[in-house]
């Protein structure tokens, strides 16, 4: 990912947008196509590296790397590094990031009403 000039006029205005505008906040921190899959997949409870890759098989390593370090700076996801032989890291939820489950689940309950390729998801 390129880097974004700090001071271009594009990042001032993505800024004032983001103070004025709460769903542009909210899509700024968990837009984009990976993020909200990676949160979905950490709602269930802590991920190891690779159980994350696994899971979401058409995400590349770069680019799992790099939203999981955007979930992090901002605070909706934790890392942790066991110091075991060989290293093991494992993502978790922060409990802001919790508090996007209702809000995924939503997301997911509409996708299944409106696409007919999820009715069979439906529950009775």
């Amino acid at each position: 990912m390129a880097k974004v000039k700090e001071h271009s006029t594009l990042q001032q205005n993505k800024q004032a947008s983001e103070m004025l505008c709460p769903i542009t906040y909210a899509v700024n921190k968990i837009g984009g196509h990976w993020k909200t899959i990676i949160l979905y997949y950490l709602m269930n409870g802590p991920k190891r590296y690779h159980e994350l890759k696994k899971s979401i098989p058409a995400i590349t390593e770069k680019m799992l790397v790099q939203h999981l370090k955007q979930l992090q700076e901002d605070e909706l996801i934790t890392k942790e590094v066991l110091q075991l032989k060989p290293p093991v890291t494992i993502y978790s939820l922060t409990p802001v990031g919790e508090q996007l489950g209702p809000i995924l689940l939503g997301m997911a309950e509409w996708a299944m009403k409106v696409n007919p390729q999820f009715q069979h998801l439906m529950q009775s």
